[in-house]
């Protein structure tokens, strides 16, 4: 985490562009290097030549910097005497489904780069063997592939090249401050051409700011960054346009938390190519399924539960029972968690799913309670060994009787979908419809919406946008069947607002009403008030409410109070001297205080 130094991002914003950056990018190859490989370049081109006549899918072709040939030495655990050679160390990148060849190409290609004068060592592996020397924090690996000098290349070196060079750029000015700079996009699929943008995200540490509001600070953070493309993209000497989003790092973290689809795509496939410790165990996290709210734990459930089928078919009697014992309880699982209810562990599996879904709610059918309750009490059997062969008919009738229930389960899913999108607008509806209630009496809905009109938007007090907000909710309560999940989620977000702003100016009209009829009132050792709502009064004393009635002061609960207070509201206030009398009674001589 930076030094938690006042304004010190606002200081380091402040000094942008003074000194940023040396022209040098760690493991570039030297120009003295570069001149000496000039020497034997004509070699290097025949070498290359013969690999991509003989191997004509090779992604990239380069040789590695001298200053970053020990790291490679040892991770192909090289001889002293292979060492001792001093070769040209060679890195060779193969498309990943060439992989199982790996080692037969590598070979043929050492022995040819032995042959060579002088000799070359090749070094062989995939674009996903480079992601995995980032996903292990190996960045040296990651930034000396990089920063090799191409002798072939299709698209995908001169794309992380660019990359490299600009998180250089970038960390010399906002070392401190750089929570995770990632790649993701077409690079990573493995689609790049020469011409590719390369997608990269920033996530900057933030929480350090104390005086810039964080939208500014993110534009500025974006200027400066962006400012360093152009020149990453030129001593990349590629074609490739670097696009780039840069995120705080509490934008980031409350977009995960909302599960924005936005960031967990970038978390599911990106690749690190820096991180502090951040990135790598949201993704982690990620791909268990433990971020929440998330759909996408969910998703993997119900994605686990489908492939079990092909799967069972292929496999033994143990793992035949487990993947199929695992594929219907995680599903089902996750079905009560989409109800907001926690899930049942597996022991009251089968009589819960059939108490909520077919008894209480009629969701489901009983019959596949007894899909459920099969592969359930299977799997316990095998669990006490009480089970030590399946018959092929037994096993074909389960997973057919899983494959049915699986089906109907994402038929399930749709239902609560549907049934959770009506729940939301009905309450939005009802709650927005109250308060107007309160605001304007009770008074029918299309009345409320043109007292809403006249009173509130036409006289300033509402933003005019709010009428139609309200106009979609009203409609969504009408259409809210037909309606989809996106849309119905856009009405909701747009009606919590004119909610709150409904809230607020109630609570301001409550309280208007209320100073209306209260007074002060000063006793001889203690401070009191006097509410008068309509035609009854009430006491606020010694943290009790008490209505003063015909004869007597009477106990009444918070509750009670705004029950009368709001069927109160609007009513011509009025009192008699009586109400003074039996205060008087009761707690002695007072004063009103104005």
């Amino acid at each position: 985490m930076p030094e938690n130094n006042n304004d010190s991002m606002e200081n380091a914003l402040k000094n942008a562009g003074k000194n940023d950056y040396q022209p040098n990018v760690p493991n570039e190859i030297p120009d003295d290097v570069k001149k000496e490989m000039e020497k034997t370049k004509t070699k290097l081109d025949s070498f290359t030549k013969e690999v991509l006549k003989k191997y004509k899918s090779v992604v990239s072709i380069s040789v590695i910097a001298p200053q970053a040939q020990k790291i490679f030495e040892d991770e192909d655990q090289m001889t002293k005497e292979e060492i001792e050679v001093k070769p040209i160390h060679t890195m060779i990148l193969i498309p990943e489904d060439n992989f199982k060849e790996i080692k037969k190409i590598k070979k043929d290609l050492v022995e040819m780069g032995k042959k060579m004068t002088p000799p070359l060592w090749v070094h062989i592996g995939t674009p996903v063997d480079v992601f995995n020397y980032a996903l292990d924090s190996k960045y040296e690996f990651v930034s000396a592939i990089a920063m090799s000098y191409p002798l072939f290349d299709n698209g995908f070196l001169g794309g992380l090249r660019a990359a490299e060079i600009h998180k250089s750029l970038v960390l010399r000015k906002f070392d401190k401050y750089i929570t995770s700079y990632g790649l993701y996009g077409s690079l990573v699929r493995g689609e790049a051409t020469k011409t590719s943008d390369v997608d990269l995200a920033i996530i900057i540490d933030d929480t350090d700011v104390k005086r810039m509001p964080r939208l500014e600070l993110r534009e500025k953070l974006r200027g400066i960054i962006n400012s360093y493309i152009v020149e990453a993209e030129e001593m990349a000497g590629v074609k490739n346009k670097l696009n780039i989003q840069v995120w705080l790092l509490t934008e980031f973290w409350d977009g995960v938390k909302d599960a924005n689809p936005i960031f967990f795509t970038f978390l599911r496939d990106g690749i690190p190519l820096y991180d502090r410790g951040t990135f790598m165990p949201w993704k982690l996290l990620l791909k268990m399924g433990k971020l929440k709210p998330s759909p996408e734990a969910i998703d993997s459930y119900m994605a686990a539960g489908e492939k079990t089928v092909d799967m069972a078919k292929r496999r033994i009697l143990d793992i035949a029972i487990l993947d199929l014992y695992w594929g219907i309880v995680n599903p089902t699982q996750a079905i009560f968690m989409m109800m907001g209810l926690p899930p049942p562990v597996p022991k009251y599996l089968v009589s819960e799913t059939e108490k909520v879904f077919v008894k209480k709610e009629k969701l489901l059918e009983g019959k596949y309670i007894k899909h459920l309750e099969r592969i359930v009490q299977l799997y316990k059997d095998y669990e006490h060994q009480k089970v030590k062969e399946i018959s092929g008919k037994d096993l074909d009738e389960m997973i057919s009787g899983f494959d049915e229930y699986m089906k109907r389960l994402l038929k399930l899913e749709k239902q609560i979908l549907g049934r959770m999108n009506e729940r939301t607008v009905e309450q939005v509806y009802a709650d927005g419809m109250s308060l107007l209630k309160s605001i304007f009496g009770n008074k029918k809905e299309e009345e409320l919406v043109k007292m809403f009109e006249k009173n509130l938007v036409n006289q300033g007090k509402f933003a005019p946008n709010f009428l139609s907000v309200l106009n979609d909710l009203i409609k969504a309560h009408k259409d809210k069947k037909k309606m989809k999940t996106h849309e119905i989620e856009s009405v909701r977000k747009n009606a919590t607002v004119l909610i709150n702003h409904l809230v607020e100016y109630n609570q301001r009209c409550d309280l208007a009403e209320l100073d209306k009829g209260r007074m002060k009132l000063k006793f001889k050792d203690k401070s009191g008030e006097l509410i008068l709502v309509g035609d009854r009064a009430f006491l606020s004393i010694d943290s009790m409410i008490l209505e003063v009635q015909e004869r007597k002061l009477v106990d009444v609960s918070q509750e009670q109070f705004q029950n009368i207070f709001s069927e109160g509201k609007g009513k011509e206030v009025k009192f008699g001297r009586k109400v003074f009398d039996l205060i008087k009674k009761e707690y002695g001589e007072f004063s009103v205080v104005l």
